[in-house]
């Protein structure tokens, strides 16, 4: 090598490790993380949390991770979680370029020099069957330079993160199976707990934050006895209180979670559990949604005691404070979830006072025949989202927390010509400021001057909440507790304060609910409009 290309090479190593030197290091129990330095933020990918849950493991609660030697790389994404390829165009399909079943990794994004900054954990969507915190979208720079210390987390998905079977019952010292998804997301928080002050972030300021199946998560995690003092305060966006399957036991129509893994195991040809555990997890994942598996929570009384409902009236839930909403356009672009369209305006009314009785007048109110095509939409967007988010809000209010209630209202033009006007997940761009970083077939948003100005302001809310527990803004209107007046703020093109965002809608849906769980035959969410079986007789649940 000439004397040139050797002082090239040691000038280029040189530089190298001059740049290592100058990023930033953590030293956990576990061992040193080198991150990366951008924009100003530290950020930290693919950090383990749990071990791998492979082998023998699979279908078992997580563990710690092992300790590892060195400084270990930070500086890229963890693999994503196990979970079938889209087979349907669909905005939201992303998938993810590394899966694994050793997917259990955390991200952090905290600003340079923070001490005892407050932490955010987000936990993603997806149905509980995809999806990944390496998402583009759900990138945490802005919430890192506003103060906060921004976790995202994987969590095992679809039957390899739900499956229930007898046989893992059997094995298990609590005598209880599936929920390793919801077990993920706990050690992921217990993790936080212990490690979060070497990134600057307060142990004690934890807020859990989820939309859509991520939602779903934070019910789950506020109903279970097992998350207790693991996070201080929870935003819930698109989340949904759906009856839910119960371990051995056939309920509200659900079948046992552990009769609903053993048909899926059958339709795998495993004869027992030892093979189940010999097959590949990417075949796993792919034909057990074609087997008709979907993956839920299990009521198995020992992570989740009781049906959520059950658990919110009977004031059981972490008593924390929560702002909670839905999108007014939910079912836009989940068009599957509404009922099909009536023949005529004339069968949608027979159809509806067939099923709903007493009931109909006020459900022909709310979604009259006179504007089918928004009333079929309306419909399941309310059953599934907006009655959840106004019972969060009743719930943690009577248990003594201020609740904080939303309606997001915003549309651009793209979705808007679309027909998705604020479509489900919609706000999350606004939220983490990554409209250029949506999935491919994403409405394309173009952030003009009052665009910017209104992810400002909604940004502006989350963050005062993970600071001071109560949301705020500058130059906006005050988002009250939800309380007595039903308060709430929509988030239409700019935010406004109201009341009582859809009158009469959680009063019918809660009559609904009573006397579906009195018979305890039906679910309460999924049968809705003129699809619903004829509703049993008025119960006295109240």
């Amino acid at each position: 090598m000439s004397r040139l290309h050797t002082s090239f090479a040691l000038s280029f190593v040189t530089a190298l490790s001059v740049q290592a030197a100058n990023l930033p290091v953590v030293r956990l129990p576990a061992g040193a993380a080198r991150g990366a330095i951008e924009s100003g933020v530290h950020v930290f990918r693919g950090l383990p949390y749990a071990a791998a849950p492979v082998g023998s493991m699979r279908w078992k609660p997580p563990v710690p991770a092992p300790a590892w030697d060195g400084i270990r790389d930070a500086t890229k994404f963890g693999a994503a979680c196990f979970q079938p390829k889209p087979r349907a165009a669909s905005i939201y399909a992303d998938p993810p370029a590394e899966m694994s079943e050793d997917c259990l990794f955390l991200n952090i994004w905290t600003p340079e020099g923070a001490r005892n900054a407050p932490v955010m954990v987000w936990i993603h969507g997806g149905s509980l069957t995809g999806g990944a915190s390496s998402e583009t979208m759900y990138d945490g720079a802005l919430f890192a330079k506003r103060g906060i210390v921004l976790v995202s987390i994987n969590y095992r998905l679809g039957a390899l993160g739900y499956l229930a079977l007898p046989e893992l019952s059997a094995e298990s010292p609590d005598h209880v199976s599936g929920n390793y998804g919801l077990l993920d997301q706990m050690e992921a928080l217990r993790w936080v707990k212990r490690n979060i002050a070497a990134f600057g972030g307060d142990p004690t300021r934890i807020t859990v934050t989820g939309e859509s199946a991520g939602g779903l998560s934070v019910l789950y995690l506020l109903a279970s006895p097992l998350a207790r003092g693991l996070f201080q305060r929870a935003i819930l966006e698109s989340s949904y209180m759906i009856s839910t399957p119960e371990l051995r036991e056939k309920r509200f129509g659900e079948e046992p979670a552990e009769s609903n893994g053993a048909q899926l195991a059958s339709k795998l040809n495993a004869r027992d559990l030892a093979s189940l555990r010999a097959m590949a997890a990417d075949a796993i994942t792919e034909q057990a949604p074609l087997a008709g598996y979907l993956p839920f929570a299990t009521i198995d009384g020992h992570v989740l005691s009781r049906q959520l409902v059950d658990t919110f009236d009977r004031g059981e839930q972490a008593r924390v404070p929560v702002p909670v909403g839905f999108n007014s356009g939910e079912i836009r672009s989940l068009r599957f979830l509404a009922p099909p369209a009536p023949a005529s305006e004339a069968s949608y009314t027979a159809a509806i006072r067939e099923r709903y009785g007493p009931l109909a007048d006020a459900w022909l109110r709310l979604y009259p025949a006179s504007n089918l095509a928004e009333s079929i939409l309306a419909a399941p967007r309310d059953a599934l989202y907006g009655w959840t988010a106004e019972r969060v809000a009743t719930k943690q209010s009577a248990a003594g927390q201020p609740a904080f209630l939303y309606l997001f209202d915003h549309g651009f033009p793209a979705a808007d010509a679309a027909g998705l006007h604020a479509f489900h997940a919609s706000e999350l761009p606004y939220i983490f400021g990554t409209a250029d970083r949506t999935p491919p077939a994403w409405p394309k948003m173009e952030m003009t001057p009052s665009e910017l100005q209104f992810a400002e302001a909604i940004r502006d809310y989350w963050v005062s909440f993970v600071k001071t527990g109560t949301p705020g803004a500058q130059g906006q209107p005050r988002w009250q507790p939800f309380g007595s007046s039903k308060a709430y703020i929509n988030f239409g093109d700019v935010p406004r304060q109201g009341a009582n965002p859809m009158p009469g809608m959680y009063e019918l849906y809660e009559e609904v609910l009573c006397r579906r769980r009195a018979e305890g035959k039906t679910p309460w969410n999924w049968n809705i409009g003129i699809v619903s079986p004829p509703l049993p007789e008025a119960a006295s649940c109240r």
